[in-house]
């Protein structure tokens, strides 16, 4: 197999389109970053005989997400010339993203899935809707739940991601004490963030919050997709729970820097 590099662009969306929507859920950021966020948004292909092999999404210049089989992924692999990034590869080709980057975190991520018709609900706890008012809570929250992953997630960086998404929480004595997110995308939304104070875990919380969001996400569309790392099993549990399945699994890493 002789492989070729081509950016996608105009020309090619077509065909862009035709190979994603074979593999939607693997796809996933592919469809939204391409649809939602093209200015930010640089997508590599891996060709053979006007066939795609595999593709490199690179967000905001930092964010890699990879697909594909070992040939098409060690040729992509190959045009990355960021000396920081994080990245989200299959699972059978960590060993070439670790050739190439050495991480400060590196752990296995499952997506999960559950299709309309297949959701669990447990509303034991009613969640209400966050709003910018919330900010320091949800930041606060986020970074003690998980330093190595949101230890960037400020006021500031949740208030920016509040305009476009649904927020919604558990609040006591007008305290919010667990949440979750989600954006709304008609071929499937990701529930991004869910989060519960150290001190108010195992009460039900977040499985009323995933219910909740999983509710609102299948009004306007027949799938929800959740990323979760693997060893994180309370949260396993929880969108199990809630109907989850796994689909695939993926090596991430993160506070990669270049190996010379």
């Amino acid at each position: 197999m002789t492989l070729q590099v081509m950016d996608l662009d105009d020309h090619s969306e077509e065909r862009f389109w035709q190979h994603v929507n074979k593999d939607p859920m693997n796809y996933h950021w592919f469809r939204v970053d391409w649809k939602y966020s093209k200015d930010d948004t640089k997508i590599l292909m891996a060709i053979d005989d006007d066939k795609i092999e595999g593709m490199m999404l690179v967000f905001k210049d930092s964010i890699v997400q990879v697909r594909g089989g070992r040939e098409a992924v060690e040729v992509l692999l190959d045009q990355l010339d960021q000396e920081e990034i994080e990245m989200m590869a299959p699972m059978d080709c960590e060993d070439m993203v670790l050739e190439r980057y050495n991480p400060e975190i590196r752990n296995e991520m499952f997506l999960m899935h559950l299709e309309k018709g297949e959701e669990i609900v447990h509303r034991e706890h009613e969640p209400v809707e966050l709003s910018m008012e919330h900010v320091e809570r949800i930041s606060e929250i986020m970074r003690e739940s998980y330093p190595d992953w949101w230890a960037h997630m400020t006021p500031d960086k949740v208030k920016e991601n509040m305009g476009d998404q649904l927020w919604l929480g558990i609040k006591v004595d007008g305290e919010a004490l667990s949440f979750g997110n989600t954006r709304f995308i008609d071929f499937g939304s990701n529930i991004g963030v869910v989060a519960t104070h150290k001190d108010h875990r195992n009460r039900g919380y977040a499985t009323s919050v995933v219910s909740a969001l999983v509710e609102e996400i299948l009004k306007r569309s027949d799938r929800a997709l959740i990323h979760v790392l693997k060893d994180n099993y309370p949260a396993v549990h929880t969108y199990s729970k809630v109907g989850f399945k796994p689909f695939k699994s993926y090596s991430v890493i993160k506070k990669a820097m270049r190996i010379h």
